[in-house]
């Protein structure tokens, strides 16, 4: 009989002296490949993290005997280990500087000396491949799977969310895995380029690798043979993909009712902290951007007014990152272009704090780099001094900032440390942190990626409340129209670094 892929045996999951999983059993055979599905928080990622050994596994037998095999073979190299032939690409980028001294951090984005520090996307994945040109995947033929011939150059900093994602799977592939663990892999990435994710996966697997991903009920890839259903970190059915339909997987508890009356006293309790009212929060007249011989933006009009309800949409690599960082007083090519922010042209006098003091900002990007360690409540009270490290603040800006977490259903977890969330919940403790300081604009990145069904509809729910109570301007960036906030009205589409204008029914 084929040795199995991996087996576990009524086992218990710790980690830091806390249970994460007890009783978990699975057992997944070579040429399986498995969904697993459930509600923000069943567990999804931590099973990801367990299978590829990143926890203490007591109470029950767990062994990998397909994977191990080659370490008992006659000659087998005495430093191997099962680790090596499993990859788990999870939900946060960590990329270290070209020095391998330290992190990257989120300003080196857009400062272009700071960016000369950051691999390209050549060398983070040359130092990832194989070191022959024997296995599978080489380097030649997964840059040109992933479709990134053409970003070979760019430092990693500069790539868009979802030309991230398609680099992180690049960098999983040149390991040569047997066993590819994928969290949330549809997570930022446009519709066509999900479309392809069926292609691309199929390709994985005619390689020999066994694909267990982590994923939406209503989005599991033809390749899946199996499904296991999670909730409360246990896996409470396993069943083959022809069995499964999406409705048959547990619905997330339906949320608490939005608190309108509270939701409406802190729109109401700025206070100091009340923004000044502006005639403009935005006007681009012709406004390009590029990078080299590469037009990112090119010859962009608009405004928005206050109160106004926009999405921001297109593919990835668009441009829409990158209009983005224009407005947040993150990238310095705004200075010599006919660009209004709040009143006042860019480059007359104004800092960039001054900026950012009258925008909420929330990016697929800053939760990449911005540091787990800090409890729930400090990431929120960083957005009292718009930076990211912990902020001093006053007794009435802590509550403030509790009382955000509260409306967004994370009161409990303010004493935690962002990096112990499920990524769906630091998302929303990164929306309570744009939201704390009432700003006049607020500019939403993806800020929906990955909730699930209750969880959207709650945030959606806090959205539209605080739109119909204040004044605010929105800036709403989404793959998904389904996503949008009914308050939102306009869009701005950017195709090839051009934008149309277009009215939403």
């Amino acid at each position: 009989m084929p040795l199995p892929l991996l087996t576990f045996e009524h086992c218990t999951v710790r980690y830091l002296g806390r249970v994460l999983f007890a009783d978990l059993s699975l057992r997944i055979e070579a040429g399986q490949h498995w969904a697993l599905v459930g509600p923000s928080g069943a567990g999804k990622s931590t099973l990801l993290a367990t299978l590829a050994g990143h926890y203490v596994v007591t109470g029950g037998p767990a062994a990998y005997p397909l994977l191990a095999a080659e370490g008992s073979a006659p000659g087998a190299d005495p430093l191997f280990s099962w680790r090596k032939r499993v990859a788990l690409v999870g939900p946060r980028a960590t990329f270290r500087a070209s020095d391998n001294q330290g992190q990257l951090y989120y300003q080196q984005r857009y400062n272009a000396a700071a960016a000369e520090e950051v691999p390209t996307v050549r060398e983070y994945l040359q130092a990832k491949a194989a070191p022959t040109e024997s296995t599978a995947w080489t380097y030649a033929r997964t840059v040109a799977l992933l479709r990134i011939e053409a970003l070979q150059d760019e430092r990693l900093i500069k790539l868009s969310n979802g030309e991230t994602q398609r680099l992180r799977l690049a960098a999983a592939l040149l390991r040569n895995p047997w066993l590819l663990l994928l969290d949330a892999p549809l997570t930022g990435l446009d519709p066509a380029t999900r479309a392809w994710f069926d292609t691309f996966l199929a390709e994985v697997a005619a390689s020999g690798i066994t694909v267990v991903m982590a994923t939406a009920p209503t989005e599991i890839p033809a390749l899946i043979t199996h499904v296991a259903v999670l909730a409360g970190q246990r896996i409470v059915a396993t069943l083959p993909r022809a069995d499964f339909r999406a409705e048959l997987a547990p619905r997330a508890a339906a949320p608490a009712p939005l608190d309108a009356d509270e939701l409406r006293a802190l729109t109401s309790a700025a206070g100091s902290d009340a923004p000044a009212a502006y005639d403009t929060l935005i006007r681009l007249r012709d406004v390009s951007v590029r990078y080299g011989e590469k037009v990112v933006l090119d010859a962009i009009n608009w405004e928005v007014k206050p109160g106004e309800r926009w999405a921001l949409t297109g593919l990835n690599g668009a441009g829409k990152s990158t209009l983005l960082s224009l407005l947040n007083g993150d990238n310095p090519q705004a200075y010599g272009k006919d660009l209004v922010l709040f009143d006042r042209k860019r480059g007359t006098g104004e800092s960039i704090w001054d900026i950012k003091r009258s925008i909420g900002y929330v990016s697929p990007e800053l939760l990449h780099y911005f540091p787990g360690q800090l409890t729930c409540q400090q990431v929120v009270e960083t957005g009292f001094a718009d930076k990211l490290v912990r902020a001093v603040v006053t007794p009435a800006q802590r509550e403030r900032a509790s009382r955000w977490l509260r409306v967004l259903h994370l009161g409990d977890s303010a004493g935690l440390p962002l990096r112990q969330l499920p990524a769906s919940q630091q998302r929303l403790v990164l929306v309570a942190r744009a939201l704390v300081k009432g700003p006049p604009l607020l500019l939403l990145d993806e800020p929906g990626q990955g909730l699930d069904a209750g969880q959207l509809a709650h945030f959606r729910a806090v959205i539209d409340g605080l739109c119909q109570a204040t004044n605010v301007a929105l800036v709403y960036v989404s793959h998904y129209a389904s996503e949008l906030p009914a308050s939102i009205t306009r869009a701005l589409r950017l195709a090839q670094g051009v934008g149309t204008i277009e009215e939403l029914s």
